[in-house]
């Protein structure tokens, strides 16, 4: 028989219960970053980038809704691994009024490869409805005066790496035909494409090798042994982690730094550190 006393004692237990989750969901998971290293097997990678540390960021999110304080404390854990490579992923920002002022803040600090350090854009950073280019203009000119080579549709190559950047899909501006025409098949590559759905679009041609995203921020809360309720893509197996796409090729997508809401529950923010040799 359940006594009244009984009764109590579990709804006080219950709430403390949901109260504890409550802040661990929003305060401690969100801010609690996984170091994740991975072997990056890249095929013609030249003798001098075997053993080569490039970082993947993906969805910084700077602006009003995540800490300035904790991004500086990634951004200082990023630095301490000396990374020869930084790619970030896309998404540095969420927009609001004074977001100029706010990058102006926040940009000079992102960590930088000793090799290398290039970016591209996701749809936020294009601002509301992902359709002001003028911004993301803005933005990438503030991120390259930062150190950060940013591509766009585009092709940049340094120590024998050839790194293809692709632009937002969201905001109309994906084009892989363009973004990978100057790739030398002959030469080691990888791929930047925020948006993960980006790989079950056309013209990926012969392309064959490693396509680093984000935007998922891992369905940034997921139940224990169920798949993750929000998340937007169409391909809904593009959660996070490495899928073999076939083919040739293989899409690692980062569970993110930062959040869009403050709560991430089984979904730790990530920092990917991968280690390169040859394929």
């Amino acid at each position: 028989m359940i006594t009244r006393r009984r009764f109590l004692r579990a709804a006080a237990l219950a709430s403390s219960l949901g109260m504890g989750m409550g802040i661990y969901t929003w305060r401690w998971e969100p801010h609690w970053v996984e170091l994740v290293e991975r072997r990056m097997a890249v095929a013609n990678l030249p003798d001098g980038l075997r053993g080569a540390r490039l970082v993947q960021l993906s969805d910084l999110h700077i602006g009003p809704r995540v800490d300035d304080d904790y991004l500086l404390r990634v951004f200082k854990q990023v630095r301490e691994l000396s990374p020869d490579f930084v790619v970030y992923t896309g998404d540095f920002t969420s927009h609001e009024p004074d977001l100029a002022a706010h990058t102006a803040r926040m940009f000079p600090h992102l960590p930088k490869g000793s090799r290398g350090t290039f970016g591209i854009l996701g749809n936020h950073d294009y601002g509301p409805g992902w359709s002001d280019a003028g911004l993301a203009g803005r933005l990438a000119a503030s991120l390259g005066a930062a150190g950060v080579r940013m591509l766009r549709n585009e092709v940049a190559e340094t120590d024998g790496l050839q790194v293809a950047g692709l632009d937002d899909l969201w905001a109309g501006r994906f084009d892989t035909a363009r973004g990978l025409a100057a790739l030398d098949p002959r030469k080691a590559s990888l791929v930047l494409s925020h948006n993960p759905d980006t790989v079950d679009e056309p013209g990926w041609g012969d392309y064959r090798g490693w396509i680093l995203a984000g935007h998922t921020h891992g369905g940034q809360c997921k139940p224990p042994f169920l798949p993750a309720p929000l998340l937007p893509v169409r391909n809904r197996r593009y959660t996070s982690g490495e899928f073999d796409l076939s083919c040739g090729r293989t899409m690692y997508i980062s569970r993110g730094v930062g959040y869009l809401l403050r709560v991430r529950f089984n979904v730790r923010p990530e920092v990917t550190l991968f280690h390169m040799d040859r394929a």
